[in-house]
């Protein structure tokens, strides 16, 4: 059996069949299995928001959403793990619509458990062989640029990696803290071990011990399996704590805790875990503000900042923008098979005097935007203007065009979660949080208005 720690992988089990949960969670974690559980599709896709598994174990008959909507509705999002479908009911055109779907393999109650076993380890081995690829590929995506900034920032990052010691990378949103993050774990002797992300901001605060650290079957009200922390799943490896600013103060004590003695206690145990992890945190917040406000605890501040890390806003380092521009041109007509388009230099210095709120996050889906919808192969100054200008006197009239007040409800709703959507790169849980609204209900909207990405 696999020792505590081990992790062979994450798979999220979606079943509405409590038993059928147990037995394959037990079949799993008996393989060295991380696994995490789902009795709905809409709980299954508010459980890969909060972090992708690396497969997914998803049954075709369901309540309310079936599997194969939930499978689409993960590729709609931008999802890529491998989902691999279970059926009771399996026959031919079934397993050929799953295929159609994006569905990886195709299995049939009664389990068979050496099939599913052979079936997880196949999927989760070409899920890291292509996340490999891919990082080999665009590696050099995350630090773009050759600016003094970006060549401070490597400097930093070259230094730190190969150390134990915990960094704190420091930002705006949009400026690329996770992508340092990730560096500095592929850069540091632990990068064949996992890099486990964790964002603080998008877990409830009732939630988030129980995430970080684990808790015992019965621990408390709804707890009905025991769940491995998220430090005990990154032992030997790299946990990044994103958006470390919004733990609670309780929180931030165990995480201390976690700090200075090297040990977890999960939600109801009776004793503490022993882990090994290299801790990367990030935030926005001016903690220091925190702290005289009496937020963030000083003594885990000081934890945290012992190689501090700063990640430079797009207009500190401008000089990068023409070299952003080439990249994500040549990127989008490599993995989309967009048609790539030249950007004349008026557009260029046009690109230079906008504000970039959501910095290099901002500019990737502009850039992805004016490759879809700009008329001609070489982008002006014009094609942006219309984009970021021009177009919204044309919303404006297309709004006011409306005929009854329930169409212009429902016409500027739909624009308005597009436009945020779209700032925040699609992060569902990060649009939430921005507009102030329940992730549930957000997933809701989107389905009501028929918002995918493709809409962008």
């Amino acid at each position: 059996m696999a020792k505590e720690g081990d992790n062979q992988g994450t798979v999220l089990i979606v079943d509405d069949e409590e038993s059928i949960r147990d037995s394959l969670r037990m079949i799993l974690e008996f393989e060295g299995y991380r696994v995490d559980e789902a009795v709905s599709g809409s709980s299954a896709l508010a459980r890969v928001a909060e972090g992708a598994p690396e497969a997914v174990l998803l049954d075709v008959k369901m309540p309310e959403m079936d599997g194969l909507e939930v499978l689409s509705a993960f590729r709609e999002r931008g999802y890529e793990m491998p989902v691999l479908m279970i059926s009771g009911h399996g026959d031919v055109r079934t397993a050929a619509d799953a295929t159609r779907r994006g569905a990886f393999d195709f299995f049939e109650k009664p389990l068979q458990r050496d099939k599913v076993l052979v079936g997880i380890r196949n999927a989760i081995d070409t899920y890291r062989l292509k996340s490999e690829n891919r990082v080999a590929r665009h590696e050099p995506d995350e630090l773009i640029g050759a600016s003094p900034a970006l060549e401070g920032l490597r400097a930093t990052i070259a230094k730190a990696a190969p150390t134990p010691a915990t960094v704190l990378v420091r930002g705006e949103s949009g400026t690329g803290k996770e992508l340092v993050a990730r560096a500095i774990h592929r850069l540091s002797p632990r990068r064949d071990r996992s890099f486990v992300q964790v964002n603080c901001a998008a877990i409830p605060d009732e939630l988030i011990e129980s995430e970080l650290f684990g808790h015992e079957k019965g621990s408390f009200t709804g707890a009905s399996r025991k769940q491995t922390g998220k430090f005990v799943a990154a032992h030997g490896g790299t946990i990044f704590l994103d958006e470390v600013g919004d733990m609670s103060a309780r929180t931030q004590a165990k995480v201390l805790r976690a700090l200075q003695y090297g040990e977890v206690e999960p939600v109801g145990a009776a004793k503490s875990i022993k882990v090994d992890v290299r801790v990367v945190a990030a935030t926005h917040r001016d903690l220091e503000q925190e702290i005289e406000d009496g937020t963030f605890r000083e003594d885990l501040f000081y934890r945290l900042n012992v190689v501090p890390v700063r990640t430079p806003a797009l207009r500190e380092h401008l000089e990068d923008l023409p070299i952003l521009v080439d990249y994500f041109v040549n990127r989008y007509a490599e993995t989309s098979n967009y048609k790539p388009k030249t950007f004349t230099q008026s557009a260029i210095d046009h690109l230079k005097t906008l504000p970039w709120k959501g910095n290099v996050r901002e500019l990737k889906n502009l850039v992805e935007r004016l490759l879809i919808l700009a008329p001609n192969d070489e982008i002006s100054k014009e094609d942006i203007f219309a984009l970021t200008g021009g177009a919204k006197a044309e919303i404006s009239e297309s709004l006011l065009a409306l005929k009854t007040l329930r169409e212009f409800r429902e016409h500027s709703e739909k624009l308005f979660l597009l436009h945020q959507l779209e700032l925040h790169g699609w992060n569902v849980t990060q649009t939430a949080q921005s507009i102030e609204t329940p992730r549930s209900n957000l997933y809701k909207k989107m389905d009501q208005y028929a918002i995918s990405r493709d809409d962008g």
